[in-house]
């Protein structure tokens, strides 16, 4: 891996501090921005199989020549593929997209199972309402389980989740074999996630923030008057500093851009903010979650996150 700061695993593997996310990428444009993206510099890239552009960033990766060893890759199993021999047929899926012959992290995208459309990769059988139908006949442990069995196959060499809150977590810790080397979740000053953050730590999960800039629509954390003042303090962008913030804080983070200059200039966040300047951030009180899909997915209210 390359240098740059990085966090320890409870796997021993190190995860580097700064990604790249490819969540909401376009197609057509997320090869040449992964491309972009190695070219600067970033060895740590998080992919999905619902983000449907795997193919494109396995491209990026043959057309860049990486050297494997030297890139940290994640992605995700999407919720209709939690059944558990659905498991292993789908990362092979993903690998085969990226070009790999192994992940360096696999990841349970959410918390929760949808009912598959047999034959078709990540597409849910919809409800009444045009909403994903639940699955209620796989468990989190169920899928756990499977994901945990694809460690010995060497074709990843850790395992997590996204999106659980400590009640789910806790299942996984009290009745898995394997330990969540992950929670990636989303983080930012405008939505901090202080208690499940000290719960993973508690428990030795690392935590990776998604959406670590915040949201583009309004209140905007990179136009917050604390995160302003920090920047003109620092010579730094709002980005850079919002970034900064997260990696102090313990967290690796994964912003996402097709735009070379923004990739770039992200690129430059893994920089140490004081504790002043630090504690001002903590301190804004606005509360935005980006990505909100219990409505979307017709969820009870108490079935994601809480733990705010």
């Amino acid at each position: 891996m390359s240098a740059g700061k990085t966090f320890a695993l409870n796997s021993g593997d190190k995860i580097p501090a700064l990604g790249l996310g490819t969540w909401r990428s376009e197609t057509n444009k997320v090869k040449e921005a992964v491309k972009a993206g190695y070219s600067i510099g970033y060895r740590h890239f998080d992919c999905a199989a619902v983000y449907e552009n795997q193919d494109e960033v396995g491209q990026a990766f043959a057309e860049s020549k990486i050297s494997r060893d030297q890139v940290w890759v994640t992605s995700k199993l999407w919720n209709t593929e939690h059944r558990p021999d659905r498991v292993e047929p789908a990362l092979n899926q993903t690998l085969k997209a990226l070009g790999l012959n192994y992940l360096n992290l696999y990841l349970m995208h959410w918390p929760l199972a949808f009912k598959k459309v047999e034959g078709k990769f990540c597409e849910s059988v919809k409800d009444a309402n045009g909403k994903p139908a639940l699955d209620d006949n796989v468990s989190l442990l169920d899928t756990w389980h499977a994901m945990e069995a694809l460690v010995a196959t060497g074709k990843v060499r850790n395992i997590g989740v996204s999106n659980f809150n400590i009640a789910q977590l806790t299942q996984i810790l009290e009745h898995g074999k394997i330990k969540p080397a992950v929670n990636q979740i989303e983080v930012h000053p405008y939505n901090p996630n202080t208690k499940l953050l000290q719960f993973c730590k508690d428990h030795g999960i690392h935590v990776t923030a998604y959406c670590p800039i915040g949201s583009t629509g309004s209140p905007k954390v990179l136009e917050d008057p604390a995160v302003l003042e920090v920047a003109k303090e620092t010579g730094k962008t709002p980005a850079q500093v919002v970034l900064a913030w997260g990696i102090g804080r313990g967290t690796s983070v994964i912003p996402k851009s097709v735009t070379p200059s923004r990739i770039e200039e992200n690129f430059h966040g893994d920089f140490q903010l004081t504790d002043a300047q630090a504690k001002r951030i903590s301190a804004v009180t606005n509360r935005v979650r980006v990505c909100e899909v219990r409505d979307t997915w017709n969820l009870k209210s108490d079935s994601l996150f809480g733990d705010d």
